[in-house]
């Protein structure tokens, strides 16, 4: 599966475009386009660094690639559209490292309509240096609404 035009668009919601580099915290990576901390080629987004926006348009795409390749190898069972869009987001936010080892994903193997336990999974991934984030908390209901195809 590949992410819709509209889970590209949630994403980018979530994400902001920067068309110069910024650090979110002082202690994160640089960053830049659509929350991207590496280029194409594997290099890392460093400070001073500028962007078009066509440019962080690309990276966004080549980035989502990455991520819905992790979904589409540790997902065993069929997924609809919102639920693919949903999880490449997450992904593409936690990392699909993360992802992978994730509880969420076993739930969504187990059963991949026991929402009540999906929700509860998704909220898991609020915290940002072990610290809860009100952006995280309101990007993982947006990611639950969305699974769920509301």
């Amino acid at each position: 599966m590949q992410t819709s035009k509209s889970g590209l668009e949630h994403i980018k919601q979530w994400e902001q475009l920067r068309l110069k580099a910024y650090r979110p915290l002082p202690t994160d990576r640089w960053t830049i386009g659509y929350g991207n901390t590496f280029y194409k080629d594997g290099s890392p987004v460093q400070k001073g660094d500028l962007i078009k926006p066509i440019e962080a348009e690309e990276l966004l795409k080549v980035v989502v690639s990455k991520f819905e390749y992790a979904v589409n190898r540790y997902v065993k069972v069929q997924l609809n559209q919102n639920q693919f869009d949903a999880l490449v987001s997450l992904s593409y936010n936690v990392g699909s490292h993360n992802f992978k080892r994730s509880t969420l994903l076993k739930v969504i193997n187990n059963n991949p309509n026991n929402y009540g336990e999906i929700e509860k999974q998704f909220m898991r991934w609020v915290r940002h240096k072990g610290k809860i984030v009100q952006g995280l908390i309101n990007r993982r209901k947006s990611e639950v609404h969305l699974f769920k195809g509301n």
